[in-house]
């Protein structure tokens, strides 16, 4: 069993910037990839960014390719969002995802672990 907790959130202005963090608990972190998705109100959860179990492929969204950056560190069991240029359409609860497969995934139902999410609101 693996439990993910995010944290980082917040309330930012138009294009600045935030980093998410989700500690994982388990020792096996390091074979599993890893995602970030969000959700706003009304909408479907969707993808945000993976990464595999090395942290050496990445894969990312089209809205948020080129200002969000995905990366991990084993040692630590946490996986990071780097979040700059956040726009208003940004604004949602990002929820970090783990999966047992290696490889990069943007399918939601590949994910077998999911921490609580965390609230990231861009004001205009």
């Amino acid at each position: 069993q693996v439990q993910l907790v995010e944290s980082g959130g917040g309330l930012v202005q138009a294009g600045g910037s935030l980093r998410l963090s989700c500690a994982a608990s388990g020792r096996t972190f390091s074979s599993y990839a890893m995602g970030w998705f969000r959700q706003a109100p009304g909408m479907v959860r969707e993808f945000v960014a993976t990464i595999n179990w090395s942290g050496g492929s990445t894969n990312y969204a089209g809205s948020v390719k080129g200002r969000f950056t995905i990366s991990r560190d084993n040692a630590k069991n946490t996986v990071y969002l780097q979040m700059n240029s956040l726009k208003p359409e940004d604004t949602a609860v990002y929820y970090c995802a783990a999966t047992t497969q290696g490889r990069t995934t943007g399918w939601h139902s590949d994910y077998h672990y999911w921490g609580q999410g965390t609230q990231v609101t861009v004001s205009s």
